[in-house]
């Protein structure tokens, strides 16, 4: 077997097993990688040149979306769009899983399912729902996380690292991904709603939710905050025009709104260190090792596969690879397999890691912590009833997400 698969088998592992230390456990076997040959300095260059935009990106999304959450941004929102829906059952469920794709949109998957997460699952007992309608509640906005988080670059870890990786601007990446991801949430919501309808309620008790005003710290800072979501995002279409690395709006924007933040005395620095600071070792770490496998008998195989592939079969390559091996060492693989590939193959790579990841707990980093804080609130799903709905749900949102490429 090949060294660069051994020491990713052996990454995998150990993120799996304690994923709190993900970027500890990546730098270690880069580490190891270089020390035995099966990556050169070049390598680790070329690496941090690809990675660094993508890292930086994501972690100032996160971060504003920290701050977002201290404010009593995301808790609103819950709380409205619950009461929007009068106390129907099935309206506040596709209400959820709206509000849940906007999120994973424009402040990344990772946020729509760690943060919006704990907050809809207090809402759900507040609301004194039965275990089985909060298991659905808690599943669907577990999935639609990731299989929204298709429309921009910053929307997903993977499609910042693809967009980087083959130049693709922020303009051209939404116009061809703005029709998928469209698809994906109508399909992900009425299959969702589907798999889930007898468990769903007809009516809600929404006279036992606060007030949602109560929950916003303050009312001028959450009135500027939209509108600073708002410059934030028309910065990155015009950075864009003019080859700004998104890291540069994205970071910047969340330093600038901690800052302005902190000056209404809402938000103080501590919660830079909530930040996802290991994802940026983690990336480092991780894109060494895979680049390891570039030069291999594993990659010449790959290439060939993919070279003859159409739009279907990278995405299903992509998505069963991502519930394997996890979604951010497969979509670093098929970028290196696919270079010089037609452009669609490339969006259809993206397609398959974002929700072919959800085939099984182990495909997002995001799905894992997911689970733990779960776990942690006493709502056990295990690995299999997991897999069960994983591989119900999944293939049917991945292929008509596909089709739309395909056709």
């Amino acid at each position: 077997m090949e060294l660069a698969l051994i020491l990713l088998v052996i990454t995998l592992l150990l993120i799996f097993i304690k994923p709190r230390y993900m970027g500890y456990s990546a730098v270690l076997m880069a580490f190891i990688a270089f020390r035995i040959g099966v990556v050169n300095i070049k390598d680790v260059i070329e690496v941090i040149d690809i990675v660094w935009d993508a890292t930086l990106t994501f972690i100032g999304i996160i971060i504003l979306s920290l701050i977002l959450e201290e404010i009593g941004f995301f808790e609103w929102w819950a709380i409205k769009i619950a009461k929007l829906s009068r106390g129907n059952g099935i309206l506040m469920f596709v209400y959820s899983m709206l509000i849940g794709a906007f999120i994973s949109a424009f402040l990344t998957n990772d946020s729509a399912a760690l943060i919006l997460t704990p907050i809809l699952l207090s809402k759900m007992k507040m609301l004194k729902v039965n275990i089985k309608t909060l298991i659905a509640f808690m599943f669907a906005g577990g999935f639609i996380a990731d299989s929204a988080s298709l429309p921009f670059i910053f929307s997903n870890l993977t499609n910042i690292i693809t967009a980087d990786f083959f130049y693709i601007g922020f303009i051209k990446y939404f116009l061809n991904m703005f029709l998928p991801f469209l698809v994906s949430v109508v399909v992900s919501i009425f299959v969702l709603w589907f798999f889930f309808r007898k468990d769903i309620p007809k009516k809600i008790d929404i006279e036992l939710l606060p007030d949602e005003k109560s929950v916003i710290k303050n009312q001028k800072l959450f009135i500027f905050s939209w509108i600073f979501l708002v410059i934030l995002f028309i910065g990155l279409i015009i950075g864009d025009l003019y080859h700004i690395p998104v890291s540069i709006f994205a970071l910047g924007g969340a330093i600038l709104f901690l800052i302005i933040t902190f000056s209404f005395k809402e938000v103080d620095f501590f919660i830079l260190k909530k930040a996802p600071w290991q994802i940026l070792f983690f990336s480092i770490g991780l894109y060494v090792i895979v680049f390891g496998l570039e030069n291999t008998k594993i990659m010449f195989y790959l290439k060939e596969i993919v070279s003859n592939a159409n739009v279907l079969q990278v995405g299903f390559l992509s998505g069963f690879m991502s519930g394997i091996l996890n979604n951010l060492p497969t979509v670093m693989i098929m970028d290196l397999a696919l270079k010089g590939a037609n452009a669609k193959l490339i969006y259809a790579n993206i397609i398959g890691t974002n929700i072919g990841a959800k085939l099984t707990p182990l495909g997002t980093l995001s799905t894992l912590i997911w689970l733990d804080i779960l776990n942690k609130k006493g709502v056990k799903i295990t690995f299999f009833k997991y897999i069960k709905f994983g591989f119900i749900i999944t293939p049917i949102v991945l292929f008509l997400t596909l089709l739309v490429l395909y056709l």
